[in-house]
């Protein structure tokens, strides 16, 4: 079996500083990846051990969910500590020993940076409540009531109800955009950026190669705390909350979005610059304006360098129109930047579940999605085809599952632990009661059950990852002429001298597609692509694709 040591050995890890463009990320959520203790959560250890197996699908990198310390009410999306290891997850020279590991095995590590908002007992926010004549008094966002005690405005926090919470100690409102426990940092303080750049020079100075930036658009809220407008009912769109939320009854323009967020983002990106090869990866999440805010954080060459939105992590079938749509759009406005895709990640449904896919769909997608423009991450389980785990309600761990159960079920349904093998109840994952019950649907899907499966979907995905790690057309090419023509999405992608036409049948039906003009060779048979027939027409089976390179 290769590894992505045999393609990048780790001297060659600094060379290339526009690695991320093209580049493929695996993300781990660390509770459910693999628990080294015995204590039913997943650890930094755990992760260690496994990525001999991370690195044989051939990424370039690894994305790590939040690991800091703190009290675990968002788990680890509630920071109480920027600098330090939650003693669940193991220590710093833990750590230290996991991106050693990673780089020997010619892996990259990037890793969860949460900005926008704290822990409320964080150490800053436990000062900047205290009073108000602290020397962090401002580091947070604090608001005088209105004369009849209400909050300052009408903004929502995603996780129900009103963003604001009356603080006694203050006589004051904080936001939080979040949980109540997650109160939001005041960016118009030069201070608060002053000491989350120090934060992103540490992890840096650690060896880390990049970052993920959580809720990157939240980070800077309206000075003059307008209140937000109303959002017309045929607007809404439950991509980021859902639909029984009304947060989605809203139109977020001052709560977030908010145009001086780009001069943070211009000093971040002079850290990046700071050090060799490194980049930065924003969540957009944002259901009316997402591909345009993601065409102004990564535009030119001093702000972020990637962001993704959630065009393919809704519920919208992933029909030939949808995708061209999306692709046509992020054309727009993504002109002069650059774009992350998933599927799936820990706070979506898994799309095997999401979209109802069958084997002969979950592959040719993975090959679509690997044939896109723009960089891809991929989440754990996803190479296994893992579905979505039906969680019981009295097993329920997230916050927000709970609160607006049963109409939504949280996301604890995409963050069960990693199933390494079917010889035990807990799949290889701990010896001790698991902090989520593993599905036993997952079991048969197990990575050392496929492992010995030469047809298994865990191959298919390591098959389609070397070709496009040997394709540059398909890691850093352009696309060009993409098209929806019936249940058939078509483009071409072309770098240097390099042309590949790639074809997908994004149904169930049994399609006939024309050919471009210009002599083609059928590539990538590995991934089931097929050839003209004698009509010289492609006769696509359900959901079967054609790769072609031009000659």
């Amino acid at each position: 079996m290769n590894t992505k040591a045999d393609f990048d050995m780790g001297t060659t890890l600094a060379a290339d500083k526009d690695w991320w463009r093209g580049a493929v990320i695996y993300q781990i959520y660390p509770r459910s990846f693999q628990d080294s203790n015995g204590d039913g959560i997943g650890d930094l250890n755990g992760i260690t051990s496994r990525l001999p197996y991370v690195a044989s699908l051939g990424v370039d990198a690894i994305w790590i969910s939040p690991f800091f310390t703190s009290p675990m009410k968002d788990f680890g999306y509630d920071v109480s500590d920027y600098c330090g290891v939650d003693p669940m997850f193991g220590t710093l020279s833990d750590f230290d020993a996991m991106v050693e590991t990673a780089h020997s095995l010619g892996v990259r590590v990037m890793i969860d940076l949460v900005l926008s908002h704290t822990s409320d007992q964080h150490p800053w926010f436990v000062e900047s409540r205290a009073n108000r004549d602290n020397p962090k008094s401002d580091w947070f966002v604090w608001a005088e009531p209105k004369d009849d005690g209400t909050p300052p405005n009408n903004w929502l926090s995603i996780f129900g109800g009103s963003a604001w919470q009356w603080d006694a100690r203050r006589e004051q409102y904080y936001l939080h955009n979040f949980l109540v426990e997650q109160p939001d940092l005041n960016f118009h303080c030069p201070a608060v950026q002053d000491a989350l750049l120090d934060v992103v020079r540490f992890w840096l100075d650690r060896g880390v190669d990049g970052f993920r930036l959580d809720t990157i658009n939240f980070y800077v809220h309206d000075q003059e705390l307008r209140s937000n407008p109303a959002l017309p009912k045929e607007q809404r769109d439950a991509t980021i909350a859902p639909s029984v939320n009304p947060y989605n009854h809203q139109l977020h323009v001052y709560s977030k979005n908010r145009p001086e967020n780009l001069t943070f983002l211009e000093r971040f990106r002079a850290v990046l610059d700071e050090y060799d090869a490194t980049t930065a990866v924003g969540e957009v999440g944002e259901a009316q304006r997402g591909l345009e805010i993601m065409g102004e954080y990564t535009a030119g060459d001093d702000r972020v360098h990637m962001c993704y939105s959630f065009e393919f992590l809704s519920g919208t079938a992933p029909t030939a129109e949808r995708f061209a749509k999306v692709l046509h759009d992020v054309d727009k406005h993504v002109s002069d930047g650059w774009a992350c895709w998933a599927f799936s990640n820990h706070d979506v449904v898994r799309h095997a579940s999401r979209w109802n896919l069958s084997d002969p769909a979950k592959r040719a997608l993975c090959t679509l999605l690997l044939s896109l423009r723009g960089s891809v991450c991929l989440y754990q389980g996803e190479e296994l085809g893992l579905n979505e785990a039906d969680v019981a309600f009295e097993d329920l761990q997230d916050p927000y599952g709970v609160e607006f159960w049963p109409e939504f079920k949280g996301r604890d349904g995409c963050r069960t632990p990693m199933v390494w093998e079917a010889s035990n109840q807990n799949a290889g994952f701990t010896s001790a009661t698991p902090w989520l019950p593993i599905s036993t649907e997952h079991l048969h899907a197990a990575a050392g059950v496929q492992e010995h499966d030469p047809a298994a979907l865990l191959h298919h995905y390591r098959k389609a990852l070397n070709f496009r790690r040997t394709h540059p057309a398909l890691i850093k090419g352009a696309h060009e002429k993409v098209t929806a023509t019936g249940s058939v999405l078509h483009f071409t992608r072309t770098h240097g001298d390099q042309t590949i036409y790639c074809a997908f049948n994004l149904s169930d039906d049994v399609v006939s597609h024309d050919m471009p003009d210009g002599n083609w060779v059928t590539i990538g048979a590995e991934l089931g692509s097929t050839q003209p027939g004698i009509d010289g027409k492609l006769h696509l089976g359900a959901w079967q694709v054609s790769l072609s390179l031009k000659t």
